[in-house]
């Protein structure tokens, strides 16, 4: 990446992968906005990688006010040229006793976050003369898997957006892409998730090697990145022969029953 200078906006940039992307990317960058919800963390990577450099923004990436304070932090460092939309959430649960309200919050940060944060920085990044935008997306986005399906959902909706509005700007100098890390060691897979990976003899990368993936990807030009030979294969077996992953995940059902969070019980309607 060495010849390439970016000015970044990275939302997500407090948990686990975001603090490992802003501290591989500070080096091409001439600005930074960093989002995030955590001031702390947030406050101490701009010491870090200097005050002259990274601009923060805490909030919810949900909210118009967010929003509204990225784009003019970006504005005022000259505009964005490269946006990674890495914020996201989980919710490991069994779906018939899911919370709506966790079923509205996973779809309203993993998909429609990213989309409107995108649309709103679009004119910035068609000022640049070069510009990519991209989408951290989940293997989850392709094989639907227990427990994960409002997740499924949003991150196979954010692959749709992603490869639609790549299609759209094809004639322009913004460049949409994908970027799929495999499992990894950050707090929204902690607990019964990394329990259940732990059982089942999951992989786990670190923050840190999932950054030097993305910055190598950013140089490529493949719309899209998946983490591995196994994964692609995976994917190209869930597309062409559906059936098979059927009968492998049906077998491994036990064991994420046994790491599923208990249901909620909810208080029953009072009779009139």
């Amino acid at each position: 990446m060495a010849h390439m200078t970016w000015r970044l906006v990275l939302t997500g940039a407090s948990g686990g992968i975001g603090q490992a992307l802003a501290v591989a990317l500070a080096p091409y960058c001439t600005s930074m906005v960093l989002v995030g919800r955590n001031r702390g963390v947030l406050e101490t990577l701009r010491e870090r990688l200097g005050p002259h450099l990274v601009r923060i923004v805490v909030g919810d990436t949900t909210q118009a006010a967010t929003l509204d304070a990225v784009a003019a932090a970006s504005s005022d460092l000259g505009g964005v040229s490269l946006l990674i939309n890495n914020a996201g959430i989980n919710d490991f649960h069994a779906f018939q006793s899911q919370d709506p309200a966790a079923l509205r919050n996973l779809l309203e940060v993993n998909l429609l976050a990213p989309m409107l944060l995108t649309q709103r920085l679009l004119p910035q990044l068609r000022n640049a003369t070069r510009a990519q935008v991209i989408n951290v997306g989940s293997l989850f986005g392709y094989l639907g898997y227990p427990g994960f399906a409002g997740y499924c959902a949003s991150k196979a909706g954010l692959r749709g957006f992603t490869q639609a509005l790549r299609r759209e700007l094809a004639d322009t100098g913004v460049e949409v892409r994908h970027f799929i890390p495999r499992a990894t060691r950050t707090p929204i897979n902690a607990g019964p998730v990394e329990a259940m990976n732990a059982e089942m003899g999951v992989p786990l990368d670190e923050p840190a090697d999932v950054a030097r993936q993305l910055c190598a990807f950013i140089e490529g030009s493949a719309w899209e990145h998946k983490p591995g030979l196994k994964e692609a294969l995976l994917v190209l077996l869930n597309h062409l022969l559906p059936a098979l992953p059927d009968r492998a995940i049906r077998g491994q059902l036990p064991v994420i029953r046994k790491h599923m969070p208990a249901p909620v019980r909810r208080a029953q309607p009072r009779s009139s």
